[in-house]
């Protein structure tokens, strides 16, 4: 019975997918972030949680945003809406009887208003100044009836518009991380580069002169995964371990007695010390391959290495000290 339902939801996700029209969602992303005011959602029953949500995800990547209860608002926190304002009425059937009377009060005040509902020809959609239809072929429920396909494509689109404006206001990892000070997201987020590197005698530092069999008892002692080649303090390569295992393989014991300048990989990659660890993360990722050390420069200065077991590890215990208190 599960597989069924969930072979039904992939069906109508994919109706979704196929058949909304994202010339009307990009008029609505457009408004959105044209706005000069608050943004505003709100909605009935169902649709009013993912009102609620979509609201707290916008608030959250950089777009101010809260919800709108219909019931409240005719009834005295209308006072909160301006002319300046926009406001998303999230409606499966676009016919409630109080999203209506709001509708209606909102123009009256200039606010501008936004209908997202998934029948078509609905008096919300008609009278908003800008609607667009989510597809729904059918809920899941077996009556028809339970909004549970609907509520999902709402949610789908809510939560694109939102990563959208993030994007569209080049909201940053150090915004997220300032609106995130609390719960993992936080501790992924606030640590930064300098509270988790290695510095001073902790790093394996080599010269460009220096041979391969010279500098490998400092590969092995400081257990980093890497040699960081520097000249004058300053960093001109990296050596790691697969390094190491590529010049045995392809040059045999010859290769013991080659200069680090020759077997370094020249200009690494490399992050300042005040920078989000997450960002270090993502720098480790990126292509062309993904890396497990990355050095720390300051002013051109090599002045730490950070690896990815620490940052793993510092998040870890941060965790646990977390929920121990």
């Amino acid at each position: 019975m599960f597989e069924e339902l969930l072979s039904n939801l992939h069906s109508y996700l994919n109706h979704f997918f196929k058949e909304i029209s994202i010339v009307h969602a990009e008029k609505i992303l457009h408004a959105l972030a044209s706005c000069k005011g608050m943004i505003f959602l709100t909605g009935a029953g169902k649709s009013g949680h993912i009102a609620q949500k979509i609201a707290a995800t916008l608030t959250s990547t950089g777009t101010k945003a809260t919800y709108l209860c219909p019931n409240h608002a005719v009834h005295g926190d209308l006072g909160l809406v301006s002319a300046q304002d926009l406001v998303l009425i999230f409606s499966k059937s676009g016919e409630t009887e109080e999203l209506l009377y709001l509708l209606a009060a909102l123009r009256k005040r200039g606010a501008f208003t936004i209908a997202i509902v998934s029948t078509q020809g609905s008096r919300l959609a008609k009278e908003a100044d800008l609607s667009i239809q989510l597809p729904v072929q059918r809920e899941i429920c077996p009556y028809d009836l339970a909004p549970t396909t609907s509520t999902i494509v709402q949610l789908i689109f809510g939560d694109c518009l939102a990563i959208a404006l993030m994007q569209k206001r080049k909201f940053s990892i150090l915004d997220f991380a300032s609106n995130h000070p609390g719960g993992l997201i936080g501790r992924k987020t606030s640590f930064q580069v300098l509270d988790l590197m290695l510095k001073g005698d902790e790093l394996p530092l080599c010269q460009k002169s220096d041979r391969l069999i010279d500098v490998i008892h400092e590969l092995s002692v400081k257990k980093c995964g890497c040699l960081l080649v520097v000249e004058k303090g300053e960093l001109t390569g990296i050596f790691t371990d697969g390094d190491l295992r590529r010049t045995i393989q392809t040059q045999g014991k010859e290769g013991l007695t080659s200069s680090m300048e020759t077997l370094m990989t020249p200009s690494p990659r490399s992050i300042e010390p005040d920078t989000f660890v997450l960002e270090a993360l993502h720098l480790m990722e990126a292509p062309p391959r993904p890396i497990t050390v990355l050095p720390v420069v300051q002013k051109g200065k090599i002045i730490g290495l950070i690896r990815m077991h620490d940052i793993l590890q510092g998040q870890l215990q941060s965790s646990i000290t977390t929920e121990n208190r």
